[in-house]
């Protein structure tokens, strides 16, 4: 029993050293994560239609 407790002690322990980020840092880190999710996303679906529509054409010759 003392090993799960010592580890949820050093656990804590090592929490408290953690530099949490600012509520200003999350929201900019959060809204960038959503842009850089949506240019990827587009990028994504732009070469899906490009390329669907080079098989489309190639096997309907």
């Amino acid at each position: 029993m003392s090993r799960i407790r010592r580890f949820f002690v050093e656990a804590w322990q090592e929490l408290k050293k953690v530099n949490w980020p600012t509520p200003e840092q999350a929201r900019n880190l959060t809204v960038l994560v959503l842009a850089v999710s949506l240019v990827v996303g587009l990028y994504i679906a732009f070469f899906d239609v490009i390329f669907g529509a080079i098989a489309k054409a190639l096997n309907a010759g």
